[in-house]
């Protein structure tokens, strides 16, 4: 039963949720999330180049195509970052050329459908449009949603720092959930990418979760567990994040990576802002509660150049 199907059949009734399966997440759930790398393949991907859009090929095919997560007549949802009023030369919301080789692969592997949504900070219509992502994911043949409170349900995210929270349900219903983060300098949490594009999911008062934040970032990893994270670091934002403003704060990495393990793409990031993974106390506590690993230099990388 596919997941979407599964989430019609239990209504989300209160006396079903003990039952939910894993993909429901549970925070600090006995057993951790599965990341690690299928047999032969790498743990991480990277892409490196001057199109956006074939890095982002680049990286997936390293981990052995998007096929090894997207199967024939799932629905797939993509959360890339589209929560600000910014131009893609501003490096505050995802690449949109990302965005669209990811829907492009989504479908060459049999997606039903693929769907691009965030729960924006600025105006969502503004910024759907001014980042590029609207007219470039339905060029690409994506259903393109704004986030609607109807969908909001209370959901037991049982984490450290999260008890519960809204949750849209759009984001659980999909068969395949994959993280479309940019890398950004954030003034709370130093920098924003996977775990901290997980925010774009939930609604209520999302400014409560900065008290608690690398706790926060990690209970939401949890409680999800995207089957993907690609991280656009074609263009990245240095300073003044979340959302910059001049193109002075941004820097033109041309790199793009992928992988099934939120925590290491995430330590993967971290380095580009030339900060140790270990420094970033979301990584630690993230690994310690077992989603994921940090130590990159255990980890096997490949890198494609195209």
């Amino acid at each position: 039963m596919k997941r979407r199907e599964f989430m019609r059949t239990i209504a989300w009734s209160g006396a079903a949720l003990p039952l939910a399966p894993s993909w429901l997440g549970s925070g600090q759930a006995s057993t951790p999330a599965k990341a690690a790398a299928a047999p032969g393949l790498p743990d991480l991907g990277v892409g490196l180049g001057d199109s956006p859009k074939a890095i982002t090929k680049a990286a997936l095919d390293a981990l052995g195509g998007m096929g090894k997560f997207v199967g024939r007549g799932d629905v797939v949802l993509i959360k890339p970052n589209i929560g600000w009023d910014r131009t893609p030369e501003l490096a505050a919301c995802t690449n949109p050329e990302v965005v669209a080789s990811l829907i492009e692969m989504c479908q060459n592997a049999g997606a039903k459908k693929v769907i691009v949504m965030d729960n924006s900070i600025n105006e969502a219509k503004r910024c759907y449009i001014r980042s590029g992502i609207k007219a470039a994911a339905e060029a690409a043949g994506a259903s393109v949603l704004y986030t609607n409170d109807q969908h909001l349900k209370k959901m037991p995210i049982k984490g450290e720092w999260i008890k519960d929270w809204e949750v849209y349900s759009d984001f659980l219903e999909a068969d395949v959930f994959i993280n479309a983060p940019i890398a950004k300098h954030h003034s709370l949490s130093r920098v924003t990418l996977g775990m901290k594009n997980l925010l774009g999911a939930v609604g209520g008062p999302r400014n409560q979760m900065h008290q608690g934040i690398d706790r926060v970032l990690v209970d939401l990893a949890g409680f999800f567990k995207p089957k993907l994270t690609v991280l656009d670091a074609y263009r990245m934002l240095t300073r003044n994040g979340p959302q910059g403003g001049r193109p002075s704060d941004t820097k033109l990495l041309k790199t793009v990576v992928a992988g099934r393990d939120i925590v290491a793409v995430d330590a993967m990031g971290a380095t580009f802002f030339e900060i140790p993974p270990r420094e970033l106390p979301f990584l630690k506590i993230a690994a310690d509660r077992g989603l994921g690993r940090f130590d990159l230099e255990k980890l096997k990388i490949e890198k494609r150049t195209v």
